[in-house]
């Protein structure tokens, strides 16, 4: 699997990972916009997706927490 950092992207690969991760959502017009997760912080190269899914989780209750990676602990945010 090709690297999806920010380092190793183009913002034209950038927007194409965000669009084909979202499918059909995306391109019925609804956009990043009904996941609650500024994708265009990606896109432009501000923010990698690793760190807007983990902020993204901390907002969002877990069904089974004994289950959740320590490493995606809320706590440092």
């Amino acid at each position: 699997m090709a690297s999806i950092l920010i380092k190793d992207t183009t913002k034209e690969e950038r927007a194409r990972i965000v669009a084909e991760s979202l499918g059909d959502e995306y391109s019925t017009g609804c956009g990043f916009e009904s996941t609650g997760i500024d994708y265009q912080l990606y896109i432009d190269g501000k923010k990698e997706l690793r760190d807007l899914n983990m902020e993204a989780n901390c907002g969002f209750e877990v069904a089974h927490p004994q289950e959740r990676d320590s490493e995606f602990s809320c706590s440092r945010y």
